[in-house]
């Protein structure tokens, strides 16, 4: 069983879960991560959205400038679609499905508050019933498990880049691991 961290950063409208950012991690990796940001996602609506405002886009790879939007009182800012990062959602799917699938070993997947994540995740590919073949159905959720075995978030250090998917992704394993060693 290979464990899969990940996190992802959307905006989530009452209807729909679109996909900004996702971070994943192995405990295959040694350190190493995966991190894209969705070209598609409506970079507009989520500059107007206050909490991803604050918390989300400043991770993001954007285009600063020196201005003021009137209508928004914000820093005009971009999504910069030159950064490596910063990929449609159908090469975010195949590089996702590639790492889980072929980089791991019967992979159980592992979030904080993994409920959303999980649609985000599994909406790469569509219909929950188009997930490849591989890619489990559900993802375990840390918040959860933590509850279970009595342990406080702050037993592991949060990054100081929260709601930077990979920052998160990286948090979960080392949580992770931490709550392993407990059982």
């Amino acid at each position: 069983m290979t464990n899969v961290c990940y996190d992802t950063e959307f905006l989530d409208d009452g209807h729909t879960i679109e996909l900004i950012s996702i971070g994943i991690v192995t405990d295959q990796a040694r350190g190493e991560g995966y991190y894209a940001v969705n070209a598609e996602c409506d970079f507009e609506r989520i500059r107007d959205h206050d909490w991803l405002w604050v918390n989300v886009v400043p991770h993001l790879p954007t285009t600063k400038t020196d201005w003021t939007d009137p209508n928004h009182g914000r820093l005009v800012t971009r999504l910069d679609r030159r950064a490596a990062c910063v990929k449609p959602k159908w090469v975010i799917a195949n590089e996702v499905r590639d790492l889980i699938l072929r980089r791991t070993v019967k992979p159980d997947l592992w979030a904080y508050f993994a409920a959303y994540d999980h649609v985000a995740l599994a909406q790469l590919w569509g219909p929950m019933s188009d997930l490849p073949d591989g890619i489990p159905m559900y993802t375990h959720d840390l918040k959860q498990e933590m509850d279970r075995l009595g342990v406080r978030s702050d037993v592991v250090p949060k990054p100081e880049n929260v709601h930077d998917a990979l920052a998160d992704a990286r948090w979960n394993m080392a949580m992770l691991r931490h709550l392993k060693a407990l059982s």
